[in-house]
């Protein structure tokens, strides 16, 4: 399958020395341009600790002040034994989606806990949701077959909707997720097992922090990062009365704080919980995300 010219961009950024899409900052240091796009900019990633390098490290390239506090928390399943049945007998199945960087961890992993040689998954067509997910597949030496031209679960059902009737299909990724593709696969003739390779979990060591940084002249970030429905819903969780109990108490200082969403399925959820959307990426990854900020930033300039 060919990829589109966005995948392809995404890639093509991420690989670059600089976190900035295309490789723009060293376009701007060569130019010798004074100010960078982010200079004086406060923003907040809510990113899992493991996984706000790359994005805390494009913001800081483009001159942004960076607080790093986490809404998410990857976290093992209570159990492994559903995915390792899978795992143990991969034989059976035709396709392998992954929907995360996390999932595919999880599955090298436990392939090998088990002692499971990668070329039990030869066989199989493969699925990823985006050039991340793509690149981490590809590092255990697998080809990708699909990546869907938006980085959203309904455009890999696009995607396979020719491809899987009667195919039996094993989807791995978190212990919460949303159901579109196992619904929508099933209802096109396909038998899909999905498995839980790892949960989200909301950090509650960052309660403080983050009331302390919404609720501060000198700590205030002028935009706050979203990269998944997950991390919106644990923000919202996070400012609630209490230990998740009572209304959400939105600070004062968050009408004048931007709300940055990786793409629209995050973008519904953010709204759904009362919340605004300020910038949403047109590109639904993390270079994606990085560009959308910076243009916003120049149009307030």
């Amino acid at each position: 399958m060919k990829t589109a010219s966005k995948s392809r961009k995404s890639e093509i950024a991420s690989d670059k020395t600089s976190s900035f899409p295309g490789g723009q900052l060293a376009r701007l240091r060569a130019a010798g341009t004074p100010a960078l796009p982010l200079g004086g900019l406060r923003v907040l990633v809510g990113r899992a600790r493991h996984q706000a390098s790359l994005l805390s490290s494009g913001l800081r390239d483009l001159g942004a002040e960076v607080l790093d506090i986490p809404f998410i928390e990857i976290r093992k399943p209570q159990t492994y034994q559903p995915l390792d049945r899978a795992l143990q007998n991969l034989s059976d199945y035709h396709w392998l989606i992954l929907t995360s960087v996390n999932g595919v961890e999880a599955l090298w992993e436990r392939l090998r806990e088990l002692r499971l040689d990668r070329k039990r998954l030869g066989h199989l067509k493969i699925a990823a949701i985006g050039p991340a997910t793509k690149r981490a597949i590809e590092v255990h030496g697998l080809k990708v077959n699909v990546v869907p031209r938006q980085y959203v679960a309904e455009s890999v059902v696009a995607c396979l909707r020719r491809k899987v009737k009667g195919k039996r299909v094993l989807l791995a990724r978190a212990k919460v997720a949303r159901d579109v593709i196992p619904r929508e696969l099933g209802k096109l003739g396909a038998r899909v097992d999905v498995v839980e390779a790892y949960e989200t979990v909301i950090p509650h060591s960052s309660r403080k922090r983050l009331r302390a940084a919404l609720t501060s002249v000198r700590s205030c970030p002028d935009v706050i990062t979203f990269t998944s429905s997950s991390t919106a819903r644990n923000f919202v969780a996070l400012l609630e009365k209490g230990r998740g109990r009572g209304r959400p108490r939105y600070p004062k200082q968050l009408s004048g704080v931007r709300l940055a969403s990786i793409g629209p399925v995050t973008s519904s959820t953010l709204r759904e919980l009362g919340l605004r959307v300020d910038i949403e990426a047109r590109e639904y990854t993390i270079p994606g995300l990085i560009e959308a900020i910076a243009a916003q930033a120049e149009k307030r300039r």
